[in-house]
């Protein structure tokens, strides 16, 4: 039997698969072809391998990448069954990867004969830009192409279809104790994946469902409740024993990311706000250290600020073992998505404005130091989300205001992600959808978006990385009329945009010279004054343009005395650590 999995990758709320993250998606479904029919030869193809085999063009964010799989289109001839893995709930922007939707792919597949499964989050969402619903039309079109359109877990049904065909649930969610042993045989897969082994980055589940959603049901808007009805935590034991697979095959970047609160890992249900279990984190983190002791990586994402706010004691003590564990550059991501209390009272929303404050603060605390590769090692993000019901223009002015509070008494925050409701089927904002007001509000969401940008995003990444900093370990991913777009990598990577063409998929050194609204500028170091050209020069801290005219036309220099002597030696503090000759 002949296999091909197609990753057309994934953005939910709580997991990503968007190169150079691969999501579980792919991987349970491995191994769980795999334990049905040892015998199966299993092909892992990416919606790039198909764009372009069939399309023969590759677009800018692709085009610098060599596919996996030039010749797709003989795998697929010969497959006995096809999968696609896609679908987008929350809006993202991606440096070197175009997620795909149905339409596309189904244009690419229709033509062969194998059997063809739809399955991951697609039929609840499946838009390039991800936080679009999944429409009728859609729906029609995978119903026409699709054999099997799987709402369950993929790996379920794919066990139960390779082995009793007629028993195969589409609607059926797998356990824990079953997903076991899919998870160690599918790791093999992951040495298919274009980035292995250097730069791909690995989520790892621990969780299952939203933990308030028990208590007291979930936010309006997110679909995490609504697939997983039930809070399920995977047991240490597994999650240290995939890791242990992944890492024995070479990856060495992990992003425990798949659950709606890292802080609500095995914690005690109370209400609204569970209670957290350090002691849990703290044996998880310990173990997964103890069988990846040279992780290059090991990063988190989401967190519920209430959890912080209301149990600080056992939240920094889990704050102190992500810290003691993991790597610098990490990020929690906190929901709060609106500081009014009105929109959040109609909203069910996780936290308010003070709790959220609060716990900003505990981690600024906790976690604010820079780390050896030049970032803080510990930060919260924000993501707002814009258009609920309940808005008046007040709900806006107060986010806003909430936002520069964190800046104007000093406060550190990697990231504030703004973006707008979508209603999906399902969710309790179905039957509010009437009240939604993303159209109503408009103007109101793009100035304040304008607002937020301009005078809260730039200081905050200033002050985040500042001028001189220097970012270890950026992988350049993307080149683009002359310019080099890198990232560290983990859960939040700062882009940077580096002012000339470097050789791709290699990992540089770069000090920040400046900042965007989302992004910064940064020169790759040492810096050679002698060889370097006159765009990169004029970036150094203190020179500027007249400077490096002066630069090239007295190089080459003999020795650094020579070089201060012309460019002055104020300038010698800020730039001996950062050039040669």
């Amino acid at each position: 039997m002949i296999v091909a999995i197609i990753d057309g990758y994934t953005d939910e709320p709580a997991g990503l698969g968007v190169p150079p993250y691969m999501g579980i998606y792919p991987r349970y479904a491995y191994g769980a072809i795999k334990k049905a029919r040892r015998d199966a030869t299993v092909f892992y193809l990416t919606i790039d391998d198909l764009r372009a085999t069939f399309e023969g063009e590759r677009g800018i964010e692709t085009k610098n990448k060599t596919p996996n799989f030039p010749e797709a289109g003989k795998i697929l001839e010969r497959a006995d069954v096809i999968i696609y893995i896609g679908g987008l709930h929350t809006p993202g922007k991606y440096l070197s990867a175009v997620p795909s939707q149905v339409e596309e792919v189904a244009k690419f597949i229709k033509p062969f004969g194998g059997v063809k499964i739809l399955g991951g989050p697609a039929f609840m969402g499946s838009a390039h830009a991800g936080g679009t619903k999944i429409t009728s039309r859609e729906l029609l079109l995978a119903q026409s192409v699709f054999d099997h359109i799987v709402y369950g877990d993929l790996e379920a049904f794919l066990f139960d279809y390779l082995t009793s065909p007629e028993d195969a649930d589409p609607f059926r969610f797998r356990t824990y104790d079953e997903l076991r042993d899919y998870a160690i045989i599918g790791v093999d897969v992951v040495r298919q994946f274009p980035d292995f082994p250097d730069f791909v980055i690995v989520e790892i589940e621990t969780q299952r469902g939203c933990p308030k959603a028990m208590g007291i049901g979930g936010c309006s808007f997110c679909t995490e409740p609504v697939r997983y009805r039930t809070v399920e935590d995977r047991p240490i034991e597994d999650v240290v024993a995939e890791v242990k697979a992944l890492y024995d095959l070479g990856v060495r970047h992990f992003r425990v990311g798949r659950q709606s609160c890292i802080f609500s890992y095995m914690a005690r249900p109370d209400g609204r706000v569970p209670v957290p279990n350090p002691d849990a984190l703290e044996r998880l983190f310990r173990g997964i250290r103890s069988v990846a002791p040279d992780v290059k990586t090991l990063h988190v994402d989401n967190a519920n600020p209430a959890v912080i706010a209301n149990y600080p004691e056992e939240s920094i003590r889990i704050a102190k073992a992500l810290i003691k564990y993991g790597t610098p550059g990490n990020v929690v991501a906190f929901g709060l998505e609106s500081a009014d209390p009105r929109v959040g009272k109609l909203n069910n929303l996780n936290a308010t404005a003070e709790e959220t404050y609060e716990a900003v603060r505990i981690l600024n605390e906790v976690g604010g130091h820079r780390g050896p590769n030049g970032m803080p090692w510990l930060l919260p993000g924000i993501n707002i989300i814009f258009g609920l019901p309940g808005e008046t223009k007040k709900s806006y002015e107060l986010t806003f205001q909430f936002l520069k509070r964190l800046l104007d008494d000093g406060l550190m925050v990697r990231r504030i992600n703004i973006r707008q409701v979508v209603v999906f089927p399902g969710t309790p904002l179905w039957h509010l959808r009437g009240k939604v007001k993303t159209e109503k509000h408009k103007k109101l969401i793009q100035h304040y978006k304008y607002k937020i940008r301009h005078e809260v995003d730039l200081p905050m990444l200033r002050r985040v990385v500042p001028v001189g900093t220097i970012l270890r370990d950026v992988r350049a991913e993307v080149v683009d009329k002359g310019l080099t777009y890198g990232r560290q990598i983990g859960s939040y990577p700062l882009v940077v945009g580096i002012p000339k063409e470097l050789p791709l998929d290699r990992f540089y050194d770069v000090i920040i010279v400046g900042h965007g609204y989302r992004s910064i500028t940064g020169i790759p170091v040492p810096v050679n004054v002698n060889k370097e050209t006159p765009r990169v020069l004029q970036h150094l801290p203190g020179v500027g343009k007249k400077t490096a005219v002066r630069i090239l036309s007295k190089r080459p220099f003999k020795n650094m005395e020579e070089f201060f002597r012309e460019v002055g030696n104020e300038k010698r503090e800020l730039l001996e650590d950062v050039i040669t000759l």
